[in-house]
C-alpha cells in the first residue's frame, strides 16, 4: 500500500485551504493500493520549535505526544501534497515551524505543492518559498505546482466546487492530474529507492 499524506498547511480558524482540503477528501483519485492520510496542522498544535537538536543531524529528544504524532505521520507516508496559502509573498509561519521539526522522515520522497490565494496569481510566491525548504529536507519536489487563484470564487465552505466557479473544470482536472503524478512518483520511489552514502 502506498501512503499519500495530504497536508493542510494553515491553522487559521477559517482557512480557505480547508475548502480545498475537504474537496480532496471527496474527489482525490481512488486507485488500487493507494491510501490517503489527512494531516491538518491545527490538530497537532505544534509549539514554536525549541529543541536543542538539529533534526537533519540528530534525532529529536523529549518530544511531546503531538510532535511525535506529526513526525510519525510524515514517516509513514510515501509522498506528500502540501496545501499552502500565501502570506506576504511566502508560506505561513505555522507551516514553516512544522517543517522545522522534520529530519529524515521525508528524505527522498516526492512532494507536490498546492498553493492558493484569493488573488489572481495562485500563490506562486508561497510555492516558490517552500521549494528551498523542501530541498533542504532532501525531498524531491515535483516541478509544476498546483496554483489555485480566487479560491473563494471557486470552492464552497463545504468542499464543493461552486456551480458558478469561473475555473471549476480546470481546477477539478488539475487537482486530479497533480495527485496522479504524485502517486506515480511515490510508487516509483517506494519500489526503487535511491540510497546515498551521504544520507544521515
Amino acid at each position: 500500500m502506498t501512503q499519500i499524506a495530504i497536508i493542510l498547511g494553515s491553522t487559521r480558524k477559517v482557512a480557505a485551504g480547508q475548502f480545498i482540503f475537504d474537496y480532496l477528501k471527496q474527489h482525490a483519485p481512488k486507485m488500487d493500493n493507494i491510501d490517503y492520510q489527512w494531516l491538518d496542522l491545527k490538530k497537532y498544535q505544534l509549539p514554536f520549535y525549541n529543541h536543542s537538536e538539529t533534526p537533519l543531524a540528530q534525532p529529536l529528544t523529549d518530544l511531546t505526544t503531538n510532535e511525535k504524532n506529526w513526525l510519525n505521520a510524515l514517516k509513514q507516508a510515501d509522498g506528500y501534497l502540501i496545501l499552502t496559502p500565501e502570506y506576504d509573498h511566502a508560506l505561513p509561519g505555522e507551516l514553516k515551524n512544522a517543517l522545522d521539526y522534520v529530519g529524515p522522515e521525508v528524505a527522498r520522497k516526492p512532494v507536490q505543492i498546492l498553493s492558493y490565494t484569493s488573488y489572481s496569481d495562485g500563490g506562486v510566491l508561497a510555492a516558490e518559498s517552500l521549494v528551498p525548504i523542501l530541498q533542504m529536507l532532501k525531498t524531491l519536489v515535483l516541478p509544476n505546482p498546483i496554483l489555485i487563484s480566487q479560491v473563494n470564487d471557486n470552492f464552497a465552505a463545504d468542499g464543493r466546487l461552486l456551480a458558478t466557479a469561473p475555473s471549476g473544470d480546470y481546477y477539478a482536472q488539475r487537482l486530479t492530474n497533480g495527485i496522479k503524478e504524485l502517486i506515480f512518483y511515490s510508487q516509483l520511489l517506494k519500489t526503487h529507492p535511491f540510497h546515498s552514502p551521504y544520507d544521515v
